[in-house]
C-alpha cells in the first residue's frame, strides 16, 4: 500500500489568537493499520508556537526533529533540539515543544497505545 502526497489527510491546530499554529499531516491515512497506531504524522510548528505539556496516559510518543530548532521540556527537563534528534515520552509522563527558531519546525509525531 502506498499514499501519494496529495492525498495526506491535514488537520490543523489554532494558537489562543486563532491562527493556525500546527499543520499536522496524516502518513497513516490507510484504510487497514495497526490497531495501536493512534498517531504517525508530519507536524509542522510555525516560529514562536508550542504544543503545551500534555501526559500520555496508555500510548507513548515519539518525536524526530527533521528540520529547524526547538526547545523540548521532558518531564520538566528542558533542553534545545535540533535535526536528527529523537524523544521517547512513555506512558504516565508528559512533554511539550516549542518551536525555538525563525523557521518552521518540522517534526514527525508518532503514537503507539499500550
Amino acid at each position: 500500500m502506498f499514499t501519494k502526497k496529495n492525498n495526506l489527510i491535514i488537520t490543523t491546530e489554532a494558537n489562543k489568537a486563532g491562527d493556525i499554529k500546527l499543520l499536522l499531516s496524516d502518513l497513516a491515512n490507510f484504510n487497514t493499520r495497526n490497531e495501536k497506531l493512534r498517531m504517525f504524522s508530519l507536524a509542522k510548528l510555525k516560529p514562536g508556537e508550542e504544543v503545551e505539556f500534555h501526559i500520555h496516559e496508555g500510548e507513548c510518543e515519539y518525536y524526530y526533529i527533521i528540520s529547524g530548532e526547538a526547545v523540548y521540556d521532558d518531564n520538566g527537563v528542558v533542553m534545545p533540539l535540533e535535526p536528527g534528534d529523537v524523544t521517547y515520552t512513555p506512558s504516565g509522563t508528559g512533554h511539550g515543544i516549542k518551536c525555538a527558531g525563525d523557521t518552521i519546525l518540522e517534526f514527525i509525531a508518532l503514537i503507539i497505545t499500550d
